[in-house]
């Protein structure tokens, strides 16, 4: 049984920046594709970032050169880091895994960031 489980996130002031992680267990690891998902208020889930399991990297527009994606195989570990963050990325902030050539998807509890002044 895959579980996700998120840790980082909470209040930053814009400009500043944060990290997120998220520990994998129950899943070889190294099979999956990683990605982190966003959910503000009243808006749908978005996607963010993903890392392949070749280790390449895709991001959205909006968090591009901001935001750095990471993976540890060896300790079943998911990291995004969040610079400069805007107002904009206020989110509940998921962890995605998903496993090579399917689309079953599972997801981590959510972590909250909140950037205001």
């Amino acid at each position: 049984q895959v579980q996700l489980v998120q840790s980082g996130g909470g209040l930053v002031q814009p400009g500043g920046s944060l990290g997120l992680s998220c520990a994998a267990s129950g899943i070889t690891f190294g099979f999956y594709h990683m990605a982190w998902y966003r959910q503000a208020p009243d808006n749908e889930r978005e996607w963010v970032a993903t890392i392949f399991r070749n280790g390449g990297t895709n991001y959205a527009d909006s968090v591009k050169g901001r935001f750095t994606i990471s993976r540890d195989t060896g300790k079943n570990m998911l990291y995004l880091q969040m610079n400069d963050l805007k107002p904009d990325d206020t989110a509940t902030y998921y962890c995605n895994a998903r496993k090579m050539g399917t689309t079953v998807d599972s997801w981590g509890q959510g972590t909250q960031v909140t950037v205001s002044s």
